[in-house]
């Protein structure tokens, strides 16, 4: 079965790639080239068409999505014939939460005759079984963390807004936006380095948080407070319902560095649901940085 991967930035492409038999078409949409990957063809979201005419043409029957995008614009003047039809899905793609943009999109490749196929059904090795990964292991707290991390990623999920979250003790320190993990990890570091602790920066406490749907518009997602007290964990699971074939969270060889500078003592991901990138080197950085890594069984 001749695969083809539709890429976008990071190293997951890469990793995908070399874990294969023989080598996929490498497709990646332009401006979000794969790290240390060639892509065989370029393609534009307003080319779409095109692209799915191509893959047929060069024998490819089974795809997989892998790695980050942002939302392109659609230029009308780059519009071709065999994506104008889809203008409408791909519109109605680009106003949806990332779980239904990606549900429209794999839908195109679907009726198009394609199967797809998901990261670790291609890798399943980036998915670790349960346990603690580390030299350094979790405590009691970090427990409690991690089930309030558990429900503070399931509401997340109902408004398809995100993947991890920043917990210390009873408070919701942060929530992952559309900027991903790292900007969220940067944000709090930032804070702790700079002293925090003002009111656009305190702590959410697990009594306010029950009042988050109120809010999140307006504030786009709290952040701060952990220059008051060094502690805490990064939770990352999928959202509850999320269509496995596509956007699994990850975490990678740059995530310790950035839960050490926030001042946590460690990451929960939740097992079978987080895929870990390099985890060796993952692993080992972690030590280096004594944090522990976790994989959690859902409810523990």
């Amino acid at each position: 079965m001749a695969l083809a991967l539709i890429c976008g930035q990071g190293r997951l492409a890469r990793i995908v790639s070399d874990a294969q038999d023989a080598r996929p078409l490498i497709a990646a949409l332009s401006g979000f080239e794969p790290d240390s990957l060639t892509p065989d063809i370029t393609f534009h979201l307003e080319t779409l068409g095109t692209l799915l005419n191509d893959l047929k043409a060069k024998g490819v029957t089974q795809v997989c999505l892998c790695g980050a995008i942002r939302r392109p614009p659609i230029d009308p003047g780059r519009l071709d014939a065999a994506t104008a039809p889809l203008v409408p899905r791909l519109q109605e793609a680009l106003t949806s939460g990332d779980d239904g943009a990606l549900r429209i999109v794999m839908a195109l490749f679907e009726e198009a005759g394609f199967q797809i196929a998901s990261v670790d059904d291609l890798v399943p090795d980036l998915l670790p079984k349960p346990g603690v990964l580390t030299l350094k292991t979790y405590t009691p707290q970090n427990t409690v963390e991690a089930r309030l991390g558990e429900r503070t990623v399931a509401a997340m999920g109902a408004r398809d807004a995100g993947q991890a979250c920043v917990l210390r003790g009873e408070e919701v320190l942060a929530r992952e936006d559309a900027a991903g993990t790292d900007a969220m990890l940067a944000r709090l570091a930032r804070d702790r380095s700079s002293g925090g602790g003002d009111i656009f920066t305190a702590p959410i406490t697990t009594a306010g948080d029950m009042f988050g749907g109120l809010l999140d518009d307006a504030t786009d997602w709290f952040t701060g407070g952990s220059s008051l007290t060094d502690g805490g964990i990064l939770f990352k699971a999928p959202k509850p319902g999320q269509d496995r074939r596509a956007d699994l969270p990850v975490i990678g060889l740059g995530t310790p560095d950035g839960v050490a500078a926030a001042g946590l003592n460690g990451i929960v991901i939740q097992e079978g649901g987080v895929m870990v990138l390099d985890r060796a080197k993952t692993v080992a950085r972690c030590d280096e940085l004594g944090l522990f890594l976790w994989v959690r069984e859902k409810g523990h």
